[in-house]
Order: C-alpha cells, then sequence, then structure tokens
C-alpha cells in the first residue's frame, strides 16, 4: 500500500530524471492525470491509463481533480500501491498531488515524490531569465478570475496554465487594471520540447493568438519605470533609515498633521479642476502622508502597513455582505443602512456599546463646517428627526431669512446666519447635494468670473462703476455657457 507520484518532465523524453525512468520501467501500470502530454508515447511504460475521460464529465476543474484525487487514494490502497504521473514537476501547478498528498496523510497512507523537471525551468532558459531575480509565479486561471493582479510590477512575473482563449481574454482584462495596454509580454508555446515556440506581443493582443493551447504560459517583464507600492514603502524606510534625510527622520505623528490637512485639500483642488494630472500627481503626495505614518508607526512598534490593509480589507468584504454573502439589497440606500448596522454590530463586539453614545461620535470635530453640518443632519434623520417633507424645510428657510433680517446685534446676526446656513445645509440634503462640494464649485465659478473682470477691466475696477463691472460678469457667464 502506497502512492508513488512521478513528474514527466515538461515533455521532451530526454528530460525525464533518471529515477523517474527507473520507476516507470520497474511497474507494471502507470496512472497518467493526462495523456495529453509530449512524449508520452516513449515513456518506458508497460501499462499506461489515464484520467482523460473525466475531463469531458466533470462539472469543473474543482470537481475533476477532487475525483481524481479521491481514484488514486483508493488505487494506493492496494497490496502493488499505485504510480501516478502528472506534467512537469509534481508540485507544480498540480492540484492533485496536493489533495492526493492531504487524503494520504490523513488516511495513513505512505506516499512519495518522484521529482520531475517542471515547465518553469525551459521557459527561465527560453527568456534568459534567473529565478533568483524576483520572477513571480502564479496560475493564470487564478489571475483571471480575479479584478486587479496581486503582483509586484517591479519584478517579472510568469504565468503557467494560459490553455484557451478564454483565459487569455480574462487575464488580459485583469492585467489591465496594472499594466499599460502596450506593455510587450511573451508566450511560450510547449516549452521544453521540440515544438517550443516564444511569441512576443502587446498586452492587448495575448487573446489574439493563434497558438494558444494547453502547454502555453504567459512572461511578462517588468515595467520600465518603478511603480509598485512595496517599491514606495522602500523609498520611505530609506528615508527614515539612519544614512536617510535629517528631515524625514525628526517627523513624528502630530508633525505631519498640518501636512496631511494641506495634501488632502490639494487633491480636493485637483478634483474641483477636473485636472487628471494633477489628480494623479496629488494622490501621490497624499499618500505619501500614509505610508509615512506607517513607517513611524512600524517603527514604534505601533501597527505596520500590512495591519492597516488587514483593517480595512476586512472592513470593506465585512460590510458588503450582499457582494461577499448571501445579503439582498434593493439598491444604494439598502447598502448604507447595511453598513450603519455592521458597523454598530462590530462596536457592540468591541465592547463599546455598552457605553452611551452619540450618533454624532462618529463625525470628526476637525472636518470643515459644512461637511460636518451635513454628516449631523444626516445621521440626525436616520433616526427618525426630520421633517415629513421637504415644503417644511423650505418653510424654515424663510423664517431663518427674516429672523437674520430682524437681528439687531452682532452676536445675534452671527448667530441667526449660522441657523440659516444649517437650514440651507438640510435643505441640500433633501435635494441629495453635498453642500461641501456645491460651495467649492459656486467658490470657483466665482473667482473664474471675477478673474475675467480684472483681466477684461480697462481701467482700475475701484474706478469702475458697479454697472460696468456687471456687465463684464454677464460677459464672463454668457462665454461660460458657450464654451458648454
Amino acid at each position: 500500500m502506497t502512492i508513488t507520484i512521478v513528474g514527466l518532465g515538461p515533455g521532451d523524453p530526454e528530460l525525464l530524471t533518471r529515477k523517474a525512468w527507473r520507476v516507470l520501467s520497474e511497474v507494471d501500470e502507470v496512472y497518467l492525470r493526462t495523456a495529453r502530454h509530449p512524449g508520452v508515447e516513449a515513456l518506458p511504460i508497460k501499462t499506461l491509463h489515464s484520467f482523460d475521460a473525466l475531463y469531458d464529465k466533470a462539472e469543473n476543474f474543482e470537481a475533476l481533480y477532487q475525483q481524481i484525487a479521491a481514484q488514486v487514494i483508493e488505487l494506493g490502497k492496494r497490496d502493488q500501491g499505485v504510480v501516478y504521473a502528472v506534467p512537469g514537476h509534481p508540485l507544480m501547478g498540480e492540484s492533485t498531488v496536493t489533495q492526493i498528498l492531504a487524503l494520504a496523510t490523513a488516511q495513513a497512507i505512505p506516499a512519495q515524490i518522484v521529482d520531475g523537471l517542471s515547465f518553469i525551468e525551459p521557459i527561465l532558459d527560453a527568456l534568459h531569465l534567473d529565478a533568483l531575480d524576483g520572477v513571480q509565479i502564479h496560475d493564470a486561471v487564478n489571475i483571471a478570475n480575479m479584478h486587479h493582479p496581486p503582483l509586484n510590477p517591479d519584478f517579472p512575473v510568469i504565468l503557467a496554465q494560459v490553455y484557451s482563449h478564454a483565459v487569455a481574454s480574462d487575464l488580459k482584462l485583469t492585467l489591465a487594471n496594472q499594466y499599460p495596454d502596450e506593455h510587450p509580454i511573451v508566450l511560450i508555446h510547449a516549452a521544453g520540447t521540440p515544438d517550443e515556440v516564444l511569441e512576443h506581443l502587446a498586452l492587448y493582443e495575448i487573446d489574439h493568438s493563434e497558438s494558444i493551447n494547453h502547454l502555453t504560459s504567459l512572461y511578462i517583464p517588468p515595467l520600465t519605470a518603478a511603480g509598485s507600492f512595496e517599491r514606495f514603502q522602500e523609498v520611505i524606510a530609506h528615508l527614515r533609515a539612519p544614512e536617510g534625510c535629517p528631515w524625514d527622520r525628526k517627523q513624528t505623528h502630530l508633525s505631519l498633521r498640518k501636512y496631511l490637512v494641506e495634501e488632502s485639500y490639494e487633491v480636493l483642488d485637483a478634483l474641483d479642476a477636473e485636472d487628471m494630472d494633477s489628480l494623479s500627481e496629488e494622490l501621490g503626495d497624499l499618500l505619501l502622508q500614509i505610508v509615512l505614518h506607517a513607517q513611524i508607526a512600524t517603527e514604534a512598534g505601533e501597527f505596520r502597513m500590512a495591519d492597516i490593509l488587514n483593517n480595512v480589507i476586512t472592513k470593506m468584504i465585512k460590510r458588503h455582505p450582499h457582494v461577499w454573502g448571501d445579503v439582498q439589497v434593493g439598491g444604494a440606500d439598502d447598502v448604507v443602512t447595511n453598513w450603519e448596522r455592521i458597523k454598530q454590530q462590530e462596536k457592540a463586539e468591541r465592547g463599546e456599546a455598552e457605553k452611551p453614545k452619540s450618533v454624532f461620535d462618529g463625525v470628526p470635530q476637525s472636518l470643515p463646517a459644512l461637511s460636518q453640518a451635513a454628516a449631523y443632519h444626516e445621521k440626525a434623520a436616520k433616526t427618525g428627526f426630520d421633517w415629513p417633507e421637504i415644503q417644511g424645510v423650505l418653510d424654515k428657510l424663510h423664517e431663518e431669512i427674516n429672523e437674520v433680517l430682524t437681528a439687531k446685534t452682532p452676536d445675534e446676526q452671527r448667530g441667526e446666519v449660522g441657523d440659516l446656513l444649517t437650514v440651507v445645509v438640510n435643505l441640500a440634503r433633501w435635494l441629495k447635494v453635498d453642500p461641501e462640494i456645491a460651495l467649492r464649485e459656486s467658490n470657483r465659478k466665482f473667482k473664474r468670473r471675477f478673474q475675467y473682470l480684472e483681466q477684461h477691466a480697462e481701467r482700475p475696477l475701484s474706478e469702475m462703476t458697479l454697472d460696468d463691472m456687471e456687465a463684464l460678469w454677464a460677459q464672463a457667464k454668457a462665454l461660460e455657457r458657450a464654451e458648454g
């Protein structure tokens, strides 16, 4: 009773190891995962069985591999045991082997691996690559099923088992989230066999190849310019190191507060201007602040970047049960409701729910006043503290305007103006308008039109009449309308 798992190498019989050749020669029968492997006919096998017939019947590869593993285990229980042979190396992209080893261990069935040359070595040979230069190796099918590839673009990548145009097409879409469409790649067909072919293409062309088959792999060279999150973390860690920058080394969480605020507003400026080049740069500056805080925390033993990412990943998955669970939602409002409910459950699990809490506790005190007011009204409305219809808000708006007009002292006027602004914010909520964004856009519009006045006035503005300035203002408005 034993299971011997033999690696058949990449396909050329001459690349079969001496031990594998001996094992195959000495047994009466061998079970192959698949006979669709170059060089099978040249192997020293007396009686050959394969599981190819199961491929057409299985619902999916997972079920197929489970079925093969179960059958190999049963064959291994015989007195003579079983020799099971797979392409390449048994522990390189062979799901059946890992399942067989786990089942054999659980059932106390002796199992041994007879190493074989994997498909990786011929690929490295064909591309003249050193595996220790950071080569990343993944199953193409796993990557194709993702929305963003878990790859470091600063290092080379080999993706195995690009066995169909469907896989290549899905793979292309996933990789496009990390690499430019024109990024050069290489499709390697039948590596390690006499039929080996290297096909040089652009990323967007990989599913156009007419040579894709079950022996196809994909090579992705690094980006020409550093673009990985890991590289960025190394840069910041270097700046904080003894041989780094004195300014960066002296920074603390508290000393960086003002820069975090400044960079956040510069991102907003880029968004307001709809300037994508500026947005790309400003998001980088904001990310710098985050990575710098993470490095400071790492050095102090407070937390690491992995903790930050784990926290937010866990939060996003847990708070989206309609995506990663079986919860049904009718729209965005249901999503928000579920989010708040799950958030309260999380607080209860941490013991925070035992203390009296205000619905406003989660609103940062450092928010801009308009954003803070909007958050307060949004949370209050969820408790039922709200007008039944928008007319109630409009009536309150007129009431507050009258109170502003009748206020006597500066203190009264300030208070009434504040109340008026509060009602305006509530009106914006009813209209589903973000008051902070609305005011920022209005500020930009006012600035743009006033600068038009400054640029087109024939004399200093202080010497112009209001009618003259109104005329230029009307010109600015008309020009904006004409430009769309």
